[in-house]
């Protein structure tokens, strides 16, 4: 099936995957925008899952202050590169996250680390877990995993801290 070039750059501005992988996309979807965004997404975590062992020696330490500084967090977000680090939309994710977690209050960066007894909810106490609180649809996890599928290198939360007055 040919594609219209409108619809493959309408893909790929929603997305930023590659202009090839839009049309192919397009393509194998019979024009769908919503199956091809979707086969995009799976292709971005399935070349992020390749890159999960990667060293991210790179990134930034980001700040979040509620309105009136009685809550604040600082996260420091990780990735392979400088290039990557420096781009809008890792530092976008990454003040998201410090926000997340001065909003949420995790205790854990991911599952694995929840101490046996526990019994709190994953979705409650793991960054990872916890659904992403400006798109309720998807947890900070796949956010994280669709931006490292969209720029290609492996992306992580080393670490973060939470302070509030009076806690």
């Amino acid at each position: 099936m040919a594609v219209d070039v409108q619809l493959v750059r309408i893909l790929r501005d929603q997305t930023g995957a590659g202009i090839m992988d839009c049309k192919e996309a397009l393509e194998k979807s019979d024009g769908d925008m919503e199956k091809a965004t979707q086969a995009l997404r799976e292709k971005g975590v399935a070349s992020a899952g390749k890159r999960v062992g990667k060293d991210t020696n790179e990134g930034v330490i980001e700040t979040y202050l509620h309105t009136g500084g009685r809550v604040g967090a600082m996260v420091e977000l990780g990735c392979e590169t400088d290039f990557v680090a420096r781009t809008e939309e890792f530092q976008k994710l990454a003040h998201d996250i410090a926000m997340q977690v001065a909003a949420m209050g995790p205790v854990y960066i991911d599952k694995d680390e929840i101490e046996d007894g526990d019994t709190r909810p994953p979705a409650q106490i793991s960054l990872m877990q916890q659904p992403f609180i400006k798109n309720g649809s998807s947890s900070v996890g796949e956010m994280v995993t669709e931006l490292a599928g969209k720029v290609g290198e492996n992306i992580r939360v080393v670490r973060f801290t939470r302070l509030a007055v009076g806690e």
